[in-house]
C-alpha cells in the first residue's frame, strides 16, 4: 500500500447530513441542508455551521441571529438532499419535501417534526473563512423525539432512529454500532 499525497481539501468525513431551519415567520420558514456542522464545546454546549453567504438561508440566519439544526435520518434521505439542492428563494422546501414545520420552542426558527432530534440555537458570532462563513452558536435548546427515549432509563437511542451521514458527495446510512465511549480499556 502507498500513500499519495492529496490535493488540499475537506476531507473530514463522514458528517452528518442536517437539515439547518430559520426564519422567524412561518411565511419565511425556509431550511437548507448543511454537512459542515459540528460540535464546538460541551459547556457551555455549542456548534457551527458553515454556509455560503450566496445561499438564500445565510441572510435568514444572519438576520435572524438563530437556526435550528434537526438531524436527518434514512426516511429523510431524498428530502434532505433536494432541500440542499434547490434554494428557498424559489421553492417552498417543506411543501416539496413534504416535512413538517414546527413551532421553535425557545427560538423562532421551526423544527422538523420528522426529525430525531432539533437543537435550537442562537448565533453567538459569524467568521468570514472564504467560501463559506461559520455561525458560532449556543446551544439553547435539544428536542428530541420521544420514541427513542427508554422511559426506564432515560437513555436516548438515536442509533435506533438511523441516521443519516454524508461522506464525499454521497449520503449513507450508519452501521452497526461496534462499542461505546471507553469500551477498549473496560476491565472485564
Amino acid at each position: 500500500m502507498a500513500k499519495v499525497s492529496w490535493k488540499p481539501g475537506t476531507m473530514v468525513y463522514p458528517a452528518p447530513a442536517a437539515l439547518v431551519t430559520c426564519g422567524a415567520e412561518p411565511q419565511e420558514w425556509n431550511m437548507l441542508t448543511v454537512a459542515w456542522t459540528g460540535t464546538v464545546c460541551t459547556n457551555p454546549p455549542m456548534c457551527y455551521i458553515s454556509v455560503r453567504p450566496e445561499r438564500h438561508s445565510h441572510a435568514i440566519i444572519e438576520r435572524q441571529m438563530e437556526f435550528t439544526l434537526n438531524l436527518t435520518t434514512e426516511a429523510m434521505a431524498r428530502a434532505t438532499d433536494w432541500a440542499g439542492v434547490r434554494s428557498g428563494a424559489d421553492h417552498d422546501k417543506f411543501r416539496h419535501t413534504g416535512l413538517t414545520p414546527l413551532p421553535g420552542l425557545k427560538v423562532r426558527s421551526p423544527l422538523i417534526e420528522q426529525s430525531p432530534l432539533s437543537i435550537e440555537c442562537r448565533v453567538a458570532g459569524i467568521s468570514r473563512l472564504g467560501s463559506h462563513d461559520m455561525f458560532l452558536a449556543d446551544v439553547i435548546n435539544v428536542v428530541a423525539d420521544d420514541r427513542y427515549i427508554d422511559p426506564a432509563t432515560g437513555y436516548f437511542d438515536l442509533a435506533a432512529a438511523r441516521l443519516l451521514a454524508y461522506s464525499h458527495g454521497h449520503y449513507h446510512a450508519l452501521g452497526p454500532i461496534l462499542g461505546h465511549f471507553g469500551f477498549s480499556v473496560k476491565k472485564p
